[in-house]
């Protein structure tokens, strides 16, 4: 994670040095701030940044993806006159162990429509999930684990 901010301050300095505050100023800091990384790994040891480049953008898509799904699948419901709810509160047992890592995951639950995170047990092995459409729990808790979990722990660990 410090390669990833170091590349944002890159960025950042980018864009103050060129006096141009916008959005794709910044995604420009941020292209030339990954090639001085990338040209500069031998001296800063950064090949592991540079390799969970492909990774973070592989969840990025992935997450659009679910978003768009979940999005869909809440206005099918909401338009069409049969609703298919079946909300129910799921434990998912958790491989995450850090604190941000459980955040993170909480949050990119939170941000799918149709799911909500509600608390984490004291132990923080378990997050407990409010989900629209669970009709079948154990289906629901491998779609956790084997999308945004495992797709967060490849990144942050």
């Amino acid at each position: 994670m410090n390669r990833l901010l170091l590349n944002i301050l890159l960025a950042i300095a980018w864009m103050l040095l060129t006096g141009d505050l916008d959005f794709m100023n910044f995604i420009q800091g941020l292209i030339i701030g990954f090639l001085i990384l990338w040209v500069s790994k031998n001296a800063t040891d950064s090949r592991e940044y540079i390799s969970k480049i492909p990774k973070i953008f592989g969840f990025i898509i992935y997450f659009i993806y679910e978003l768009i799904l979940a999005n869909l699948k809440v206005a099918y419901d909401i338009i069409t006159p049969k609703h298919r709810m079946k909300p129910s509160i799921i434990a998912v047992p958790l491989t995450a162990e850090k604190d941000f890592e459980i955040t993170i995951l909480a949050n990119l639950i939170t941000l799918t429509p149709g799911t909500l995170s509600l608390d984490v047990s004291s132990d923080k092995k378990v997050l407990y999930v409010h989900s629209m459409y669970a009709s079948d729990p154990e289906e629901f808790i491998k779609e956790i684990k084997n999308g945004f979990e495992r797709k967060l722990l490849e990144i942050t660990r």
